[in-house]
C-alpha cells in the first residue's frame, strides 16, 4: 500500500479555494499566494497544501475521470456534488483514505450508526501499522493525528457533522449526482458485473436501493443495462463530455 500524509494535510486545509488555484493551468507564483491564503504561514506548508491537492484531489487516472470532475466544478464550483466527486476521486488516488472508508467509515454508515469515534480509526490505523511495512516508523501521535484529520476530512467532503464529536451525515444524493456516480463508476471499473465492484458501496446506498433507483425508467435516455438477478451490466449512452450538460 502506497500511505502518505496528504489525508492530514487535506484535513488542515481552511480555504477550498486553493482547489481552483491548482486546477488553473497558469503558472504559480507561491510567494503571492501565500500572502493571500494568510493561514499557510510557509512556503514549506503550502507545497505540502499543494502536493497533497494534486496528488490525492484532482490527479485523474483517465480522461473520462477528468471530464466529469472539472465539468460539474467548472458549472458549479465547489457544491455538494462537486466535493462529492472529488471524495471520489481522492478515494481512487489515496490508498489510505479508500482502506479507512472501507475499514471504518462505510460499516458505520450501513450498519445505520450515528457516529464513529476517533478511537475506532487510531485502532484500524494501528492494526494496519502490524501489517504493513511502510508503517513501523508510525507514531502514537502520528496515529492518533490521522484518525482526527481522517474525520475532519469526511466533515469538509459533507459526510460527518458536529464539532469535537462528528457524526455521520447520512445523505440521498439526487437523481443527477446518480448518474454522474454511474458514470464515474463505469471509468474506473474494470469488472463487467457492477454488483461486484468495490466502488459500489461509495453510492452511499444498499446495493438492493441503488439497484431499484438505477433501473427506473426517467434513466434509461442515459445507460443501457442489463440486470439478471446477481448480475449487473450497465453501459453509458452519453459522452463523458455532454453527460452533466444533459443532467442539468
Amino acid at each position: 500500500m502506497d500511505i502518505n500524509s496528504d489525508i492530514n494535510v487535506i484535513g488542515s486545509i481552511l480555504d477550498f479555494s486553493l482547489i481552483d488555484v491548482f486546477l488553473k493551468e497558469t503558472p504559480i507564483n507561491r510567494n503571492e499566494l501565500q500572502q493571500t491564503y494568510t493561514s499557510i504561514k510557509t512556503i514549506k506548508s503550502f507545497k505540502r497544501f499543494e502536493s497533497a491537492i494534486k496528488n490525492t484531489l484532482i490527479k485523474f487516472r483517465n480522461k473520462n475521470i477528468e471530464i466529469l470532475v472539472l465539468k460539474v466544478i467548472e458549472n458549479e464550483g465547489l457544491s455538494f456534488d462537486s466535493l462529492l466527486l472529488l471524495f471520489w476521486n481522492a478515494s481512487v488516488n489515496n490508498e489510505l483514505l479508500d482502506y479507512l472508508n472501507q475499514k471504518v467509515y462505510f460499516p458505520a454508515l450501513y450498519s445505520g450508526r450515528a457516529a464513529i469515534k476517533k478511537d475506532e480509526v487510531e485502532a484500524c490505523l494501528k492494526d494496519l501499522k502490524q501489517t504493513e511495512a511502510s508503517m513501523p516508523k508510525w507514531s502514537d501521535s502520528t496515529i492518533e493525528t490521522t484518525a482526527s484529520k481522517y474525520l475532519t476530512f469526511l466533515k469538509k467532503f459533507n459526510l460527518m457533522e458536529g464539532g469535537l464529536n462528528k457524526t455521520i451525515s447520512h445523505r440521498y444524493i439526487s437523481d443527477k449526482l446518480l448518474i454522474l456516480f454511474v458514470y464515474w463508476l463505469l471509468a474506473i471499473e474494470n469488472k463487467p458485473n457492477i454488483l461486484k465492484s468495490r466502488w459500489l458501496q461509495y453510492c452511499f446506498s444498499e446495493r438492493e436501493t441503488f439497484i431499484q433507483r438505477i433501473m427506473q425508467k426517467n434513466f434509461i435516455k442515459y445507460i443501457n443495462l442489463n440486470y439478471s438477478g446477481d448480475k449487473l451490466k450497465i453501459e453509458t449512452i452519453i459522452s463523458y463530455e455532454e453527460i452533466y450538460n444533459e443532467l442539468k
